[in-house]
């Protein structure tokens, strides 16, 4: 028998064939990063239930991880574009071009003549994570779209908006973008299968024209229906354009195929590539070798490549905790307020961010009276009205003499709400710092998003250094690998520890930096160990990559860390590691409220506003729980000021019961 394995950035697949080449049995799984446990799972399970046996069937490999596992069992491992070709070959000899999309790259095959003068071009796309199946399970998630309904969601007559098709990391910046102006989920989508298929066809083409027949492989392309109809789309466009000799629009869809199989055909091309070789290629020589290899020799590997754990020893973690476990404070939950007999008047400040809404309840000495949070739904109308469900529980209208927005949704959410003050992100984070640490030097604030240092001399911002545009060194991007290796976000400091060595990543763009992950995964590091590795490279990606400050001696000495980021253990033992590293004599603090900052800030803005004759123009509790709103996208929305003509998103809400016009937020009139 012989079997074609392809170990991918995300899933395993197998073939196990006769030796003609007919097939037996045929599975894929994720592997969750442990690529070499999925393989021995699946070749043990072949021996037991099939009868493969060593010395005498023979194993070929492709994919990612097959460079470090095939030798392991005596297999030889085979280039992706070849066993993928051969497989086409010859389930397909009359297929003229192929694109495959997987997890985390993207090629396309152009095939020209026939028979034994067929030959083919191959460009590929393996550096970034734009417009790849991951990128769209991603998105996915952060839309909280399961993924038998990501499987059914369409393509076909949508609006459609501009997603940045270039750049993975740009791309979810858009895709943010739009939740946040209210774009339904079914648009975004949609949008993003348009970004994948104009992405194959503007960069891996290359001016080539696809002409028929064409397949279309990988995961992506199977499950997924709206990118189906993308490509069915633009290809039929391509055709009409180009003028190519196709029949007529009916039968286009014909024309573009994607067989039932198609997550397997470069394990279907490792058989068709060891019938070809001689008897002795590939001779399967037993899962010992690998079993070993999982148990212990790739520790002592990666002893040699590697770098030792987040910590020196157990006595270094305990030192660490017990002075930074202790620096975290809980602010009263609504649910803890409500046992009080009144809160008295209060002020009210809230971060509407990328990943979640937070608020803080002050009085007017300042105090921190209660905190609550909402996780972002993508939406931030429906963000606010999640969020003053639970501050109603413990204020009324009457209790509230001012209310200040800060974070991405401020400026949308200003007028609905009845805002006082819109307060810019860097100033609310200052202001926040200031309040608990008014000597300090420096705020490092780590978001959702972004990155904001603020860099202060006798309690005033004399300069600050933003990074919004990149992934790299973010909340954000430490949660979406966490999520793709199935590691709770809580649980991520606790394995982060765990791990007693952790690969050396690179510094720098979000997307390279997930490229290197997927190469860690080939060379055996699991979810843990990568992760630590990610949180070590972090504070270098703040303050070299996104900061530019090579010299921390000229920061000064006392140095706050905040924002949710933060929250994580694992990042605050690197981030003070390297702080100290730099400038020994530093002192470094976790702000005590660090995922609040933004809405204490906040808060405190709108007490000076108050304290300085400010009245509040606060809409109430039941006007907020009673908003409606309707979007508008179409082509009367486009903007022509400029040759971009971006697609717009006009966002009306009712607000017949408060104050103001009866519709406002940039109401679209006709025409």
């Amino acid at each position: 028998m012989l079997c074609g394995l392809d170990v991918g950035s995300t899933t395993c697949k197998y073939v196990l064939a006769t030796p003609r080449g007919n097939v037996l049995a045929q599975a894929y799984e994720r592997h969750n990063t442990r690529q070499a446990e999925k393989i021995l799972q699946f070749l043990t399970m072949l021996e037991a239930k099939h009868g493969f046996a060593p010395g005498r069937d023979r194993v070929f490999f492709t994919g990612s991880g097959a460079g470090i596992i095939a030798p392991l069992v005596g297999g030889k491992v085979v280039q992706e574009v070849v066993a993928v070709a051969a497989a086409v070959d010859k389930l397909h000899p009359n297929v003229r071009f192929v694109s495959e999309i997987g997890g985390e790259d993207m090629k396309t095959i152009f095939f020209q003549g026939e028979g034994a003068t067929r030959s083919k071009q191959v460009l590929m796309q393996s550096a970034c994570s734009g417009g790849t199946g991951t990128f769209i399970e991603k998105t996915a998630r952060k839309l909280e779209i399961a993924p038998e309904m990501l499987a059914r969601m369409g393509y076909s007559g949508y609006p459609l908006h501009k997603i940045s098709s270039k750049c993975g990391i740009f791309a979810e910046a858009d895709a943010n973008t739009l939740l946040k102006a209210g774009v339904p989920v079914e648009e975004i989508i949609a949008s993003l299968f348009e970004a994948v298929v104009y992405q194959n066809l503007a960069t891996l083409t290359r001016g080539n024209t696809p002409l028929p027949e064409i397949l279309l492989l990988g995961g992506p392309n199977l499950f997924f229906k709206g990118l189906q109809e993308a490509w069915r789309h633009h290809l039929g466009k391509v055709w009409k354009e180009r003028k190519v000799a196709v029949a007529d629009d009916r039968d286009v869809s014909s024309l573009i195929r994607v067989p039932d199989n198609a997550l397997y055909y470069a394990a279907l091309g490792c058989v068709e590539v060891g019938l070809r070789e001689n008897a002795a290629a590939g001779l399967y020589t037993g899962h010992e070798r690998l079993k070993y290899w999982i148990e212990e020799g790739q520790y002592e590997e990666k002893k040699k490549i590697g770098r030792g754990g987040l910590c020196k020893d157990d006595a270094d973690l305990s030192s660490f905790k017990e002075k930074y476990e202790k620096s975290k404070a809980a602010p009263v939950s609504p649910q803890a307020a409500a046992g009080t007999a009144s809160l008295g008047p209060i002020v009210l400040g809230c971060d509407f961010g990328s990943t979640t809404a937070k608020a803080v309840c002050m009085s007017p000495d300042k105090e921190l009276l209660f905190s609550c949070y909402a996780l972002s739904k993508g939406n931030p109308i429906e963000d606010a009205k999640s969020l003053f469900r639970q501050i109603r529980s413990v204020v009324s209208d009457k209790d509230i003499m001012a209310l200040a927005l800060t974070g991405y949704g401020k400026d949308l959410l200003k007028g609905i709400l009845g805002a006082d003050c819109p307060v810019v992100e860097t100033i609310a984070h200052a202001s926040a710092g200031l309040h608990f640490f008014p000597d300090a030097d420096c705020i490092c604030d780590v978001g959702g998003v972004d990155v904001k240092i603020m860099l202060l001399n006798n309690g005033a911002v004399t300069d600050f250094r933003l990074n919004s545009q990149c992934s790299s060194g973010n909340g954000a991007f430490l949660q979406g690998v966490a999520e793709r290796f199935n590691i709770p976000m809580g649980d991520m400091a606790d394995g982060a520890f765990q791990a007693k060595a952790m690969p050396q990543l690179s510094m720098g763009c979000g997307v390279f930096l997930q490229s290197d992950i997927v190469n860690q995964q080939r060379k055996g590091w699991q979810a843990e160990e990568i992760l630590a590795g990610l949180c070590a490279i972090l504070p270098l990606n703040v303050w070299i990559y996104a900061g530019g400050m090579n010299n921390l001696q000229q920061v000064g000495r006392k140095y706050i860390l905040q924002g949710g980021t933060h929250r994580n253990l694992a990042v605050v033992k690197t981030q003070v590691d390297f702080i100290l590293n730099k400038v020994p004599d530093a002192e470094v603090v976790v702000h005590p409220y660090s995922g609040e900052a933004g809405a204490i800030g906040a808060g405190l803005v709108a007490l000076d506003w108050w304290n300085n004759g400010g009245r509040t123009m606060f809409r109430g509790f039941d006007a907020i729980e009673r908003l409606t709103y309707k979007t508008a996208t179409s082509p009367d929305t486009v903007c022509h000021w400029c040759p971009v003509n971006c697609q717009r998103s006009f966002i009306d809400v009712a607000l017949l019961e408060g104050k103001g016009r009866a519709w406002s937020k940039v109401p679209l009139a006709s025409g």
